[in-house]
C-alpha cells in the first residue's frame, strides 16, 4: 500500500507563484498543480489512498512567541491588491477543503492546535508498514525520508528519496555547484543542522549564531559535534555548553536553545499533550472511513466552478485517487 499525503495549504498556495497574471489565472494554476501532483504521485508510485492534512493555529505559537511572527508581519504589509488576491485564494481553498472532505473518499485531517506537519508526521509514524509519498515543497519533511517515505515537490516536479533527488524523468538532480548528482539526504544530519541553525522561514532563531559547519583548530563545528552526538563526548559538550549574548544583552546557552528548537522542528519531539491530540485526530480520521459514491461526477461539478477544463477532460484519471477508501489490508 502507498499513501499519498498532501500538505494541502503548502501545495495550493505555493503553486500560485509559478505564474504571473490575474488572481483567476493564478487560482487556476493552483488547482491544476495541486490535482496534477496528486494524480502524478498516484500513478508514479502506485497510490492506494490519499490523505489531506490541513493547518490549525499551531501550539508552537504558545510554546515560542516569535514562531512564524514574520509571516503575519508580511501579510500586514500587503497592499490592497495583494489583500484581495489573498482573500480570493482563501475562499477558493475553503471550497476545495469542503469538496475533499464531503465529496471524496480521501482522509482529511485538521485540528485547531496542530499544523499539517504534525498530522503528516503522525500519519507516517502510525503506518510504519505502509509506503508514503508526501506532496509538499517544505524541506522540513526531509527528516522523514526513509525507505518507505518519499517527498514529492509538485511545483518543481522533484522527488526526494533515501537514494537521492530525482527529476520528473527519474534522473538524478544535478547540483549546480559540483555538477554532480545532489548528495543523498541524511535525515538525521539535516534535522540536527536545522535545529542548530534555526529556520528563518518560521522565525525560529539559531541556537548558536555564526557556528561553522566544520570546526577550526580552536573551535568545534557542527560536523564534529554531530559525529559525537551519540557518545556525548568532548566535541558535543564543547559546542553545546558554549554561551553567547544576543543583541538585547540576554545570555544563551547553546544546549538550551538547541533543545527548544528540537521541540519546534523535530516532528517526533512534540510535547506529550500534543502527541495525544495527534493520535486522537488520526484515530478519528481512520474510524470515519468514508464511502462516497460518484466521486468522478462530483469532481466534474467542482471543476465547473473554476473552469478547470483540462481536469474535466480527464476526470476519470483525476477522480481515481479521490475515490479510493482507506484500507487496512
Amino acid at each position: 500500500m502507498t499513501h499519498i499525503i498532501v500538505d494541502t495549504a503548502n501545495t495550493f498556495f505555493r503553486a500560485r507563484h509559478v505564474i504571473n497574471g490575474s488572481a483567476d489565472i493564478k487560482l487556476g494554476m493552483a488547482f491544476h498543480i495541486t490535482l496534477n501532483s496528486i494524480k502524478k504521485a498516484w500513478q508514479d508510485f502506485g497510490g492506494t489512498h490519499v490523505v489531506f492534512c490541513l493547518e490549525g493555529r499551531s501550539w508552537r505559537k504558545d510554546y515560542y512567541e516569535p514562531y512564524k511572527r514574520n509571516r503575519s508581519d508580511a501579510r500586514a504589509a500587503h497592499n490592497e491588491q495583494q489583500q484581495e488576491e489573498e482573500k480570493i485564494f482563501w475562499e477558493a481553498f475553503d471550497t476545495f477543503k469542503d469538496f475533499v472532505t464531503e465529496k471524496t473518499n480521501c482522509t482529511v485531517m485538521q485540528h485547531k492546535e496542530l499544523e499539517a506537519d504534525d498530522l503528516i508526521a503522525g500519519w507516517v509514524q502510525a503506518h510504519p508498514n505502509v509506503d508514503h509519498v508526501i506532496i509538499s515543497t517544505d524541506t522540513d519533511f526531509h527528516q522523514l525520508i526513509a525507505p518507505n517515505c518519499k517527498l514529492y515537490n509538485g511545483v518543481q516536479e522533484v522527488t526526494t528519496t533515501d537514494k537521492g533527488f530525482f527529476d520528473k524523468k527519474g534522473k538524478f538532480v544535478i547540483d549546480n555547484k559540483t555538477k554532480l548528482p545532489k548528495a543523498i539526504p541524511n535525515p538525521e544530519w539535516l534535522l540536527f543542522e536545522k535545529c542548530m541553525r534555526g529556520d528563518t522561514s518560521d522565525n525560529v532563531f539559531s541556537a548558536y549564531p555564526g557556528v561553522r559547519k566544520k570546526g577550526t583548530k580552536n573551535k568545534v563545528g557542527l560536523t564534529e559535534a554531530f559525529e559525537d552526538k551519540t557518545t556525548k563526548g568532548y566535541n558535543w559538550n564543547n559546542l553545546m555548553l558554549q554561551r553567547w549574548v544576543d543583541h538585547n544583552g540576554a545570555e544563551h546557552r547553546v544546549l538550551d536553545d538547541y533543545e527548544r528548537n528540537r521541540v519546534l522542528i523535530d516532528l517526533s519531539m512534540q510535547p506529550g499533550n500534543i502527541r495525544s491530540i495527534i493520535n486522537d485526530v488520526i484515530e478519528e480520521a481512520i474510524d470515519a472511513n468514508k464511502d462516497i459514491s460518484q466521486v468522478g461526477i462530483r469532481l466534474m461539478k467542482f471543476c465547473h466552478l473554476y473552469d478547470l477544463k483540462r481536469i474535466t477532460d480527464q476526470a476519470q484519471a483525476y477522480a481515481e485517487p479521490l475515490n479510493a477508501r482507506y484500507n487496512t489490508v
